[in-house]
């Protein structure tokens, strides 16, 4: 794939790590009550994510002249950019801090996550977990990388050994048909309350399997779908298999990641 300008994503990765370093960290444990609020009820939003998107913001602008540039907090402000995402010739995704409860609660899982989307489709992912220095990258048909390590998902499990991230809801369902009609189930169910972690622990084949479902936010889940997709795995909506677009989601269906279609076509039998 052609880079657009010339883009360096060793560079792109540098200025998410400076954007932690400057607006992230500093505030992590450190945060006075009033720079933590509520977006919307049990929505939170602190001082770290909204300077650490707008530092990502001024430094990314120069990168692609007139790219669309998509944040998650200014996204409360003007919503109405997410409806260029799919017909913006190059658009940049941010999720200045995926984890914001875990943040704000002082707890040491949280990433930044980063996409950029060219015509509607994800081309580069990166997903940055600041507190332990890990970065995952992928390009679009070029590979996907952890601390540039090539990232290449191993042969799947049988299901019953398998630990996977679901919401807690369905997890409950899925115990009470199994032990109603004695199915073979994951192992484990959990959650970590940030998905840029959960896409680098699948992509890693730490995970074996998530679903997600509900409001599916490109900022969310642009860049780890590319990262699972480039590591070898695979991740397309459950209503009708098809991939995943940023930006476009009929209501209804969730996105599956497995590690092989066989797998995914087991695991989206069970879990419904």
């Amino acid at each position: 794939m052609a880079r657009p300008f010339d883009i360096d994503p060793d560079q792109i990765a540098d200025i998410i790590r400076d954007a932690a370093e400057t607006e992230i960290l500093p505030r992590f444990r450190q945060l006075e009550s009033h720079e933590i609020t509520e977006k919307n009820p049990g929505d939170l939003v602190t001082v770290a994510d909204q300077m650490a998107e707008a530092y990502l913001h001024r430094r990314l602008e120069s990168q692609i002249p007139g790219a669309l540039i998509i944040g998650e907090e200014a996204h409360e402000t003007n919503p109405k950019a997410l409806q260029d995402l799919s017909s913006a010739e190059w658009a940049w995704v941010i999720d200045p801090v995926d984890g914001t409860h875990n943040f704000a609660h002082g707890r040491a899982k949280f990433a930044v996550i980063l996409a950029l989307v060219h015509r509607g489709e994800t081309v580069f992912g990166w997903i940055y977990d600041p507190v332990n220095g890990r970065l995952a990258a992928a390009e679009k048909g070029a590979g996907a990388f952890l601390d540039g390590a090539a990232l290449r998902r191993k042969a799947p499990i049988p299901i019953a050994g398998m630990t996977g991230s679901v919401g807690p809801k369905l997890g409950d369902r899925v115990r009470q048909r199994a032990a109603q009609h004695g199915d073979e189930i994951p192992k484990r169910f959990l959650r970590y309350r940030c998905v840029g972690l959960e896409y680098m622990d699948v992509a890693a084949g730490v995970l074996d399997f998530a679903r997600y479902a509900g409001r599916m936010m490109p900022w969310d889940h642009a860049a780890g779908v590319l990262l699972c997709q480039e590591a070898g795995g695979h991740a397309a909506m459950t209503g009708d298999g098809r991939g995943y677009a940023p930006g476009s989601r009929p209501p209804g269906d969730a996105l599956l990641l497995a590690p092989d279609t066989e797998t995914w076509s087991a695991l989206n039998q069970l879990l419904f």
